[in-house]
């Protein structure tokens, strides 16, 4: 499924942007759940070196997906990726 990029996602980019720290930085303060809202919950994650986010739909279908600091960037100054998340059903 290809996950929306919505004022909700940005939101969260947008904070991480502005944080200003590197992959190495993030590491250090890792998080599964350090980034929430109605859609999306999520953190950075040491071991992929990715932010690891989930996706709830209105079904409250869960979706997940990654993107890596340079992606989380690009969608924070309005950029649009293409980003799939992937669900066990």
């Amino acid at each position: 499924m290809e996950i929306p990029i919505s004022p909700e996602l940005e939101s969260i980019c947008f904070q991480i942007m502005v944080k200003d720290l590197t992959p190495a930085q993030w590491s250090e303060n890792e998080s599964t759940d350090m980034f929430q809202n109605d859609e999306f919950c999520g953190g950075f994650n040491a071991v992929e070196n990715m932010f690891c986010f989930s996706y709830f739909t209105e079904n409250d279908i869960e979706y997940w997906f990654q993107l890596s600091l340079f992606d989380v960037i690009q969608i924070a100054k309005g950029k649009e990726l293409q980003i799939v998340g992937y669900s066990s059903e």
